[in-house]
């Protein structure tokens, strides 16, 4: 009996042991602060990274495995880099990405770079969502794209193999929830910075441009010629964008009020986010539904192609002319500066690309 005694003792503190240290194991993540470019340092404002979504090295190695995996899918068919591929700049080469069931969406999926710096954090072409993570809770939730369920995303993760001990990792917690599969999502996303085009090296005396390149960024930067910076910004903005809603002269009649939709004002309808200039050279189609499919036709659009409509923006000075009627050259040369934004560097770096 005594024996008996003893081996339920040694059981009985095994288990407290256990418990004990399971109790007060503590949860130690790995910094992994953004790399900010030089460029963005000198220039503009830090990035936002929110106090409750601090970027980890486990986040990040989360957040890239979901981004890559279809299992955050209604039938485990599609992930989010299907429509968000790093060799288009985390952007669709098609005009309107298919949804699970072959189903087409209305507007051209975004290029996905340089985030962090979105400064008003208003998301998608309309600007319907405020924050990084808060965006990554509708393309899953979307009939017409990834078409799950919430619910049905977090079992079919709390079941894998792997990604209950991955997000233990990074947050602490094997209990997965739709809240830590977004921030996990956005932590990956934010590392999507890209500053090496071949103007960036120019600006800091790396590169020298063509004639061509040059005479193209004066046209940009030239009020009386292609008057581009006003929206898209100049050198002194790295990020090739202002993030603000415009009516660019597309249509006469809308049929997506883009803005207004969200705001509920009509001075807003056709107003749609400024896209960054940067990779273009990975990004066509452009404009928020595609509707162009070469640099070519932007362009053209531009210099003779404006429509007015009540809410065109005021920057389209030149619209009851059309636009500002570049000469061929101008627009030759134009589209060899717009090219030089683009980076080669980004599309092939592998911390992005998938697992």
């Amino acid at each position: 009996m005594k024996k008996w005694n003893s081996y339920i003792i040694i059981l009985l503190t095994f288990i407290y042991t256990s418990c004990s240290n399971e109790s007060v194991e503590t949860y130690v993540s790995t910094p992994s602060p953004l790399e900010i470019p030089q460029l963005f340092e000198a220039r503009i404002l830090n990035p936002i990274i929110p106090n409750d979504n601090p970027q980890t090295t486990e986040g990040i190695a989360l957040g890239k495995k979901l981004f890559f995996d279809p299992i955050l899918s209604g039938n485990n068919s599609q992930a989010c880099a299907d429509c968000h591929a790093p060799e288009n700049a985390f952007s669709d080469s098609d005009r309107f990405s298919d949804g699970i069931d072959g189903s087409l969406g209305n507007r051209n999926s975004m290029p996905l770079f340089n985030l962090a710096w979105n400064y008003d954090e208003k998301f998608f072409w309309d600007g319907n969502t405020f924050s990084l993570e808060h965006q990554a809770f509708v393309p899953v939730s979307d009939l017409t794209e990834m078409a799950s369920d919430w619910q049905d995303v977090e079992e079919k993760l709390q079941q894998h193999l792997e990604y209950p001990n991955l997000f233990n990792l990074a947050f602490g917690t094997s209990k997965i929830d739709s809240v830590k599969v977004t921030k996990a999502l956005a932590q990956f996303q934010r590392t999507l910075i890209s500053s090496n085009s071949k103007f960036d090296k120019f600006l800091l005396g790396e590169a020298v441009l063509t004639p061509e390149e040059q005479n193209g960024f004066n046209v940009f930067m030239d009020e009386n010629r292609g008057d581009c910076f006003h929206c898209h910004g100049s050198e002194s903005n790295p990020l090739w964008t202002d993030n603000i809603f415009h009516n660019n002269g597309l249509d006469k009649t809308f049929t997506d009020l883009g803005l207004g939709a969200v705001t509920g004002d009509p001075a807003d309808n056709g107003k749609f986010k400024s896209p960054s200039l940067r990779n273009l050279a990975f990004t066509a189609p452009y404009m928020h539904d595609g509707r162009f499919a070469t640099l070519e036709e932007v362009i053209n659009h531009y210099s003779e192609g404006l429509k007015n409509s009540s809410t065109i923006d005021p920057l389209m000075k030149k619209v009851n002319q059309g636009g500002v009627q570049l000469s061929m050259q101008d627009k030759a040369d134009l589209k060899s500066f717009l090219l030089s934004l683009s980076d080669y560097e980004f599309i092939n770096n592998s911390a992005f690309s998938n697992p």
